[in-house]
């Protein structure tokens, strides 16, 4: 982990609608809702403890709430997206996120981890875990899986305190209570990538923890 300051270079926001694959590749219905479609807010955008305004999720059982308010993605990412899969359009906002970053990855940031941007503060509650919808948006089956391996996923967080957020406005770490449990390692012992029972009653037992998260990991050493 090398750095306790980022920029924020793009904020997105999406309304759920409807679509029909036309060929989706996949075994789900051909007509799907998501939200994932965002477009960029020029200007400041005011941040709740349900997200960014002018957000929503189509599936609130799954996604959203205040443990899931903002979705946050490394612009850094990007680029690897184009050299990997170039034949895309990899464009910020394109995971779905509502917050662009330059400056951190799934590396350099924490459960838990406090974040300053003005008003706002962010507390850091899970890795993103993606979904077949993300598939279907760019058209690539296994991009899911491709997203896991490579901890490209991006983080949620709960917002603590609430206002005011635009694009080129600088955040800061102001609290780190647990520096062991990186999105990347928290991320890598979920999926199994890693394996290390030890480790994940340790992270089970993460108060800062995505509730969902950590009763996922509670039913699996049951």
């Amino acid at each position: 982990m090398s750095s306790n300051t980022a920029t924020i270079l793009q904020v997105s926001v999406g309304q759920p609608q409807t679509y029909v694959a036309e060929d989706a590749g996949d075994r789900r219905p051909a007509e799907w809702r998501t939200a994932f479609y965002k477009s960029v807010v020029d200007g400041p955008a005011q941040v709740t403890d349900e997200g960014i305004e002018g957000d929503a999720c189509a599936d609130r059982q799954n996604h959203g709430g205040v443990e899931g308010a903002v979705l946050l993605y490394a612009a850094a990412h990007y680029e690897r997206w184009r050299v990997e899969l170039p034949e895309h359009d990899w464009q910020f906002g394109g995971f779905g996120e509502n917050l662009t970053v330059d400056g951190v990855t799934e590396d350099d940031v924490c459960i838990g981890d406090l974040w300053r941007i003005g008003d706002v503060l962010l507390e850091v509650s899970k890795p993103r875990q993606p979904c077949w919808k993300l598939c279907r948006r760019w058209q690539l089956p296994d991009l899911a899986k491709r997203v896991v391996q490579t901890g490209r996923g991006g983080w949620y967080a709960r917002v603590l305190e609430t206002g005011i957020v635009s694009a080129g406005d600088e955040f800061s770490l102001e609290n780190r209570p647990q520096p062991q449990w990186t999105v990347t390692r928290t991320s890598r012992l979920f999926y199994g990538l890693d394996r290390d029972p030890i480790a994940a009653g340790q992270l089970a037992s993460l108060p800062q923890l995505s509730l969902n998260w950590r009763e996922e990991l509670l039913n699996r050493r049951a």
